[in-house]
């Protein structure tokens, strides 16, 4: 027996904002897909279908007159804590614990909290993992100040930047270019030993290693459209990283900067 006209929508509304906030924050598609058909089933509703890519969500119930709604994803970025609680709302769905509406309450306050750590506490991570990496990749400790310093200000442009422009690989490329600039100086005025080691604790805290994660675990779940999207974005962020560095060695080698 099929849910009354209103509640359907409620339920379809509430699987799509849970799979719409899942995809903002760094889940994989197949668990996207996973979650938001669990939910409807939780709630009586026989057959749905859903289909998940990096920029959009389809979700459709049959033999009703929501044959099918779309979602666009238009901001990608990783909070973890928020894909969390989305999957214990699910399992409180599950579990017979809430209504559509309540769910879908809990869903819409999660999407506007601002539960994520803030800004200083991201740029000191990202500068204390810069010299962690430069020691894990057997640098010196006489270059974990500069890489330390390297790092932050590499993390704080990429930031930056990404306010003021849309697209991400401008944003990547130019924090890479102030990191082989910083790096170069460093070494330059002696306070720096190993330039290769500092460049390459410093752009650590940028690589996309959750994009690459996910393009590997779609790929093997099956989802070949996203594995490979998410593939390609990987690709041209490491590219743009290396192609900003690669500037700055490039000019330095022929001409220096001190």
């Amino acid at each position: 027996m099929q849910a009354p006209a209103r509640s359907t929508y409620e339920i379809v509304d509430t699987c799509l904002l849970a799979g719409k906030i899942m995809l903002e924050n760094g889940a994989e598609t197949y668990r996207v897909e996973d979650t938001m058909i669990r939910i409807a089933e939780a709630f009586d509703i026989s057959n749905p279908q859903s289909f998940v890519t990096p920029t959009g969500i389809i979700f459709s119930i049959e033999g009703t007159a929501l044959t099918t709604r779309l979602v666009r994803i238009t901001e990608r970025s990783t909070d973890l804590r928020k894909v969390t609680i989305v999957n214990d709302i699910s399992r409180r769905i599950s579990r017979g614990e809430l209504t559509a509406g309540e769910a879908h309450r809990l869903l819409k306050k999660t999407e506007t909290d601002q539960i994520g750590y803030p800004f200083y506490m991201k740029l000191i991570a990202a500068a204390v993992a810069s010299g962690c990496f430069l020691i894990m990749y057997d640098g010196k400790w006489r270059d974990f100040v500069p890489a330390v310093l390297t790092g932050g200000v590499g993390y704080y442009v990429f930031s930056r930047i990404q306010r003021l422009v849309s697209i991400k690989l401008f944003s990547e490329g130019l924090a890479s270019l102030v990191i082989g600039l910083c790096s170069c100086l460093f070494v330059g005025s002696g306070l720096g030993q190993d330039m290769d080691k500092i460049i390459i604790g410093s752009v650590m805290p940028l690589v996309p290693g959750l994009l690459i994660t996910n393009a590997v675990r779609d790929l093997m779940a099956g989802h070949f459209v996203s594995g490979v999207s998410k593939g390609a974005e990987a690709f041209l962020t490491a590219f743009a990283i290396g192609s900003g560095v690669a500037f700055v060695l490039a000019v330095y080698g022929g001409k220096g900067f001190l």
